[in-house]
């Protein structure tokens, strides 16, 4: 089966009505759903990072009557850190994870996922298809983390998971947390409405000094050493432009109301290029041309020491707009004249207000939230990004999202070899635009 990129502007605007909760249903039970007070919603939790542990934390700040029974990782140093960090804030009233409720492995996701009714999907991308798959097979109410995939296999996994929870009616919050972000919201409301005119272009960044390294230990196998060094691994990361770069491009596609057609871009590894940085790109420079023409600028970097930035530009036929994470709008004429202002008041943190909303829809039985198609479109984005940069040509949306490569491992155990491993001097094999081949 192909997937197309026709229709997307009704696609987007559909998806974003469900995501913004346009398609709020009367009330009706849902599978797993829980009357406000009666009992306990359990939750479980897969991917015990530091995302996870902050994304159980959340869902008891909810102020909702809420139980972990489960967590599940890959590492039991981890899910022990994440427990002890767990307990230690909320003790025996809103934990409670018996020895026999803590899974570890690659399969321990789906035990966990059955003893919950609201599961909490935070590992590593590359196994986000699986995870989410499982979670809807076993129709259970769903938080999960961007993005979504690695890889165009993996979009089109979600993208059919993603039907299947509709049907089902299970609510699905994905972090992409700028779209429960009152600077975001309102801005781009206004957008939409014409304030700016119609959109002509657009600046998205995502540029700072990088993430963490973690060194390789002397009884690692390589299966364990990539996972512990996840972000530097395209099966578990999908590079930077995938991992943390999706959340700008996300809001370039929403100001557009749709996905880009094709990309065109460059990119490196210029400052960060050591054995420990795996294969990933410490740079990427994109043009995402959208079915209207429109460009959009796109950039992401891991330069240490170099100038920051993360936010988003657009020009309108009659204005523009600048948004950033700091719960800053602000739209304005090209004489400087404000257009509109966001005024930094009552604004709820944009990570807590996605539970808050999540759990209080789950409380009253409602089915509210879609938001896995338009994860998995924009996170498809990203990995469109990735394809342009890596080979060095115009990628058409088509192409990608129907690209046969699987950057899976063919067996997922601890024994078993990735499919990039280092040479005799250690360093990974990396892309080489005008060589490498993508789709």
């Amino acid at each position: 089966m192909e997937f197309k990129k026709s229709n997307q502007r009704r696609d987007f605007i559909k998806t974003s009505a469900l995501l913004t909760g346009g398609a709020l249903l009367s009330p009706f039970s849902l599978p797993g759903a829980y009357a406000a007070g009666d009992d306990a919603i359990k939750i479980a939790v897969v991917g015990c990072g530091g995302r996870g542990t902050g994304a159980v934390f959340q869902a008891f700040e909810t102020g909702h009557n809420i139980k972990l029974v489960a967590m599940a990782d890959a590492f039991r140093d981890r899910l022990d850190q994440s427990y002890d960090r767990i307990f230690k804030r909320y003790g025996e009233e809103k934990v409670n994870v018996p020895e026999e409720k803590k899974f570890t492995g690659f399969e321990g996701y789906k035990q966990a996922i059955k003893e919950a009714d609201v599961v909490i999907l935070a590992a590593p991308p590359g196994f986000r298809p699986d995870h989410f798959e499982e979670a809807v097979k076993q129709e259970k109410q769903i938080f999960m983390e961007k993005p979504v995939a690695t890889d165009a296999v993996g979009i089109r996994r979600v993208l059919a998971a993603a039907e299947e929870a509709k049907a089902k009616k299970l609510n699905v919050v994905v972090g992409l947390q700028r779209h429960y972000q009152d600077s975001y919201i309102e801005s781009v409301k206004r957008i939409h409405d014409g304030k700016i005119g119609d959109i002509i272009g657009g600046q998205v960044f995502w540029n700072d000094g990088g993430v963490w390294v973690r060194e390789r230990q002397p009884d690692q196998t390589e299966m364990e050493y990539q996972m512990r060094n996840w972000y530097y691994f395209n099966w578990l990361c999908g590079d930077h432009i995938v991992e943390q770069h999706v959340h700008n491009l996300d809001v370039a596609n929403w100001v557009k109301n749709g996905y880009p057609v094709k990309a065109e871009g460059t990119g490196g590894r210029t400052v960060r290029r050591g054995k420990d940085h795996g294969e990933i790109f410490d740079h990427h420079v994109v043009l995402f041309t959208y079915e209207d023409g429109t460009v959009i600028h796109s950039e992401c970097r891991h330069f240490p020491g170099a100038h920051n930035r993360v936010d988003e530009s657009f020009q309108g036929t009659k204005g523009k707009a600048y948004m950033n994470a700091g719960n800053t709008g602000r739209l304005t004429n090209y004489k400087g004249k404000s257009l509109y202002e966001h005024d930094g008041e009552n604004n709820r943190n944009p990570y807590q207000k996605e539970h808050d909303e999540l759990f209080a829809a789950i409380v009253k039985g409602e089915y509210k939230f879609a938001d896995a198609e338009n994860a998995a479109k924009s996170t498809m984005t990203s990995i469109l990004g990735r394809f342009a940069t890596y080979s060095g040509k115009v990628v058409s949306w088509d192409e990608a999202i129907n690209s046969e490569i699987n950057l899976m491992p063919d067996r997922l155990a601890w024994d078993a070899m990735p499919k990039n491993v280092p040479n005799e001097d250690g360093y990974y094999a990396y892309a080489v635009p005008g060589q490498s081949k993508v789709v």
